[in-house]
């Protein structure tokens, strides 16, 4: 999957214009608060999701004298095997809509699995930093991508889970209503254990590229290493009749709290350097470095589930990168097309080839 052209009219605080990216590696840079991310957010809204910024539709359109704009238009011209394509969403009134190759469409989420990409944002580093739900998160948001059929096995779980913890609320009260709880049991089970099969499958996949990746990036002097950590033990690898049976134990624990402290809800990913807790003892590029591994992982992941390698966006990812991981990003990422944000015109200077764009208060122009 290739974009071949940008165009964008009235979003953010761009000026109204057009890019025509390499195939390959693109950097843009400039000064911060310049419009860079803009440009990142501009062409992730193609995959049909919503800003990766976590911004309201409405607030996308330029500001005009501190209001924003009625409307703003985006389009791109890409390539996608083989075949030449166009998309355009268009913003009014504070929603989106969209069109392909002409079509028109009232949601833009139709342009989902049209248009594949990738993302890292610094949020990301939340992935190292922050608490298990910001792991399960990645994990499931990757594999909804490859399967949409997770989502509904997703969805389901959590409505059983928000009952049984009601239910067990009400227990602390009530003790008659015990009996009715092995009910929710089983339904928590069947759908948590799917879920779990989901996540460990995925990762026992996903790890061979993580590894190889880091590797690359450290120049083979640091192995890297994922192991997904459940919140009770399994028996004989039936992950069912343990989960069943951790429900069972769990129940007088779960009363007294107040919620179901067992299932897939509370599981976690151990992220390990050279055996060590990344979260505890990594430095800060190689924390940067293993989200970059997963991210990057997760688009071949991708790319073997759909057929073709997915668009690359890497938003100011430089920062705290050695020269050697610089250089990774920049020339070993090979058939694929990226975009990288950046702030130092010197990391431009270590590209071996591509197309490098400066941005400088919303006015993207392309440098040789």
């Amino acid at each position: 999957m290739i974009i071949k052209k940008v165009s964008f009219d009235n979003f953010r605080n761009l000026n109204k214009g057009e890019i025509f990216p390499e195939s390959g590696i693109n950097v843009i840079y400039g000064n911060n608060a310049q419009g860079k991310t803009n440009l990142l957010e501009a062409i992730w809204l193609f995959t049909g999701g919503h800003s990766f910024r976590g911004n309201k539709d409405k607030e996308l359109p330029k500001l005009v004298d501190g209001v924003n704009s009625p409307d703003c238009k985006l389009s791109i011209e890409f390539e996608s095997f083989k075949r030449d394509q166009e998309a355009e969403i268009i913003i009014k009134d504070g929603k989106k809509s969209c069109s392909l190759n002409g079509i028109g469409n009232k949601s833009a989420a139709y342009l989902v699995g049209k248009i594949c990409a990738v993302i890292f944002s610094p949020e990301h580093l939340d992935l190292i930093k922050e608490g298990p739900n910001k792991r399960r998160a990645f994990i499931d948001a990757a594999i909804c991508q490859i399967k949409p059929s997770y989502a509904s096995l997703l969805s389901k779980y959590n409505r059983v889970l928000v009952q049984r913890n009601a239910l067990i609320k009400d227990i602390y009260k009530n003790s008659y209503l015990l009996d009715t709880l092995s009910v929710w049991n089983e339904r928590m089970a069947i759908l948590g254990s799917e879920i779990i099969k989901e996540r460990i499958d995925y990762i026992d996949k996903l790890t061979p590229f993580v590894k190889d990746i880091y590797k690359g990036m450290s120049r083979e002097k640091e192995i890297l290493e994922l192991s997904y950590r459940m919140s009770f033990n399994i028996c004989e690898g039936d992950i069912f009749a343990s989960f069943m049976k951790a429900l069972d134990e769990s129940y007088k624990t779960d009363v007294n709290f107040g919620y179901s402290t067992v299932g897939p809800h509370r599981d976690d990913l151990d992220i390990f350097i050279d055996n060590k807790a990344v979260r505890n003892f990594g430095s800060q590029g190689q924390q940067r470095s293993c989200v970059l591994s997963l991210k990057l992982s997760e688009a071949v992941m991708l790319q073997k589930n759909i057929g073709e390698a997915p668009i690359i966006l890497l938003d100011d990812v430089m920062s705290e990168l050695d020269y050697l991981r610089q250089d990774y990003l920049l020339n070993h990422l090979t058939d694929k097309q990226v975009f990288i944000t950046c702030c130092s015109p010197e990391t431009v200077n270590l590209m071996q080839k591509g197309k490098t764009f400066y941005v400088e208060n919303g006015a993207i122009s392309e440098k040789n």
